[in-house]
């Protein structure tokens, strides 16, 4: 094809144009610092991510009291796996429930290994005896062994292995 002076001077310029943009490997890349600020931030990203994150899993302690008001420390009752019941005898639902965990603790009676502290939580000492039919109840007065617990409402029950708690 026949050029004219204009586009032989257009496809020069296009040309030098071309030449003074960077190439992908002459690209000015980040500084120094910004490298490591950037290697310091992945490297933080990474220990977020797979840092263990521990939180005391021990089961709560403190003081019950039976039906005579004489304290009892809850740690004192677990056996190496302990259900913790929190219950009422002004808890519709725990009227219903407690009879099977009654049955459970029942079937188990015989495993040294298993263990189940019922606790009555700011409830009338004689209805829960006359409930439960035993005057050996475990009581929380003021909620303050079933808050530790994380307990916030009626029927609760968790599950304490070892002294760590697994399951609420």
């Amino acid at each position: 094809t026949l050029m004219t002076d204009s586009s032989l001077a257009n496809t020069q310029d296009t040309e030098q144009l071309l030449e003074a943009l960077p190439t992908p490997n002459s690209r000015p890349g980040l500084g120094r610092e910004a490298k490591f600020a950037f290697v310091a931030l992945a490297i933080f990203v990474v220990a977020a991510m797979v840092w263990p994150h521990t939180e005391d899993k021990t089961a709560p302690g403190g003081e019950l009291f039976d039906a005579r008001g004489r304290g009892i420390r809850i740690e004192s009752l677990m056996a190496p796996v302990t259900l913790v019941h929190f219950w009422a005898t002004w808890c519709p639902p725990c009227i219903t429930e407690t009879p099977s965990i009654q049955r459970l603790a029942a079937d188990y009676s015989s495993q040294r290994e298993f263990g189940l502290v019922m606790v009555a939580v700011a409830d009338d000492i004689q209805k829960a005896e006359d409930f439960l039919g035993t005057n050996s109840g475990l009581y929380d007065p003021d909620w303050k062994i079933a808050k530790r617990y994380g307990t916030d409402k009626l029927p609760e029950t968790h599950l304490v292995v070892l002294g760590q708690l697994v399951e609420s």
